[in-house]
């Protein structure tokens, strides 16, 4: 794991320059064991992508800071809003509203990104480019819940046309947003992270670059 991630630092170096990047050690499938070696390497960002992992592995005094980082359905918003720092996954009024509810009841605020589906995949989540400020204006109206920036999910080989379309896109946000603290570009995985840094991203979701492939046989 050492040696991973050192090599994901040096791309960091090499390819973002002086910008500061998160990395998000995406979590899915992975002990709670092999999580908590983490800190050792210098990363206390870590994702999950489904509500039942995360409740299995969150643990309220460990110095690790989850993300949600999957598809979230409104009637799990419940379990995890005192347990997350982002929810980097939300792309509708619908969500939004749920996560109000939520936080509201507990008095917190929740920092989210807003999800793009800017390859316009039909099977995958993401408000649609054209769609995006509609959703930003809806989500501003709700005092619990703070758009932090945006995520994206690129289609497998997009190219780096693409990338620097999805950056045009956030800085373009933060242009017309000046009120809002659009402070996060999360894109970029395993397979294109150093393709997402060179485009702009400054929060990368890293897997298997991490802790190797993942095993789904039980």
């Amino acid at each position: 794991m050492k040696d991973e991630i050192n090599a994901i630092k040096n791309d960091i170096k090499i390819l973002a320059g002086d910008r500061n990047v998160t990395i998000v050690a995406a979590s899915k499938m992975q002990t709670i064991e092999t999580i908590n070696e983490l800190p050792e390497y210098g990363i206390y960002t870590v994702g999950e992508n489904r509500v039942q992992e995360l409740l299995e592995k969150y643990e309220p005094d460990s110095p690790l800071k989850w993300q949600f980082i999957g598809v979230l359905q409104s009637n799990k918003v419940k379990y995890i809003v005192d347990k997350v720092t982002l929810i980097q996954s939300v792309d509708s009024v619908g969500l939004a509203k749920e996560i109000e509810k939520q936080c509201a009841k507990r008095g917190i605020i929740m920092p989210i990104l807003i999800e793009v589906n800017y390859g316009r995949e039909p099977q995958k989540s993401g408000v649609l480019p054209e769609n995006l400020y509609e959703l930003i204006d809806a989500v501003t109206a709700f005092p619990h819940v703070k758009i932090n920036g945006l995520m994206t999910v690129m289609p497998i080989g997009a190219d780096e046309k693409m990338y620097n379309g999805m950056n045009e896109l956030y800085n373009k946000c933060k242009k017309d947003y000046q009120k809002i603290d659009f402070k996060y570009l999360s894109m970029g995985m395993s397979a294109d992270y150093r393709l997402a840094l060179k485009c702009g991203a400054n929060m990368i979701r890293i897997g298997e670059k991490i802790f190797g492939k993942r095993n789904y046989v039980k």
